[in-house]
């Protein structure tokens, strides 16, 4: 089975193009690539995930704002 495949073609700010092209490089992938699979990531994210759930996967500290300010406090004496 073969798949087939589309041409998109957009424009970026020349900042924007040298950021992914720098990201390639460093994945050792073309630009293209590189952005293939960063549609492929966003795309998989859900659309208007809350915010909270995605720093609580990341194991990111949440919760009441107070708290979590009276804890740094804490471990800063």
């Amino acid at each position: 089975m073969r798949l087939m495949s589309h041409r998109l073609q957009i424009l970026v700010p020349d900042v924007l193009d040298r950021r992914i092209r720098k990201a390639a490089q460093r994945s050792r992938q073309s630009a293209g690539a590189w952005v293939r699979q960063a549609i492929e990531r966003a795309l998989q994210e859900p659309q208007g995930a809350d915010p909270l759930d995605q720093l609580s996967r990341l194991g990111a500290p949440t919760g009441d704002i107070g708290q979590l300010l009276a804890e740094i406090e804490a471990g800063r004496g």
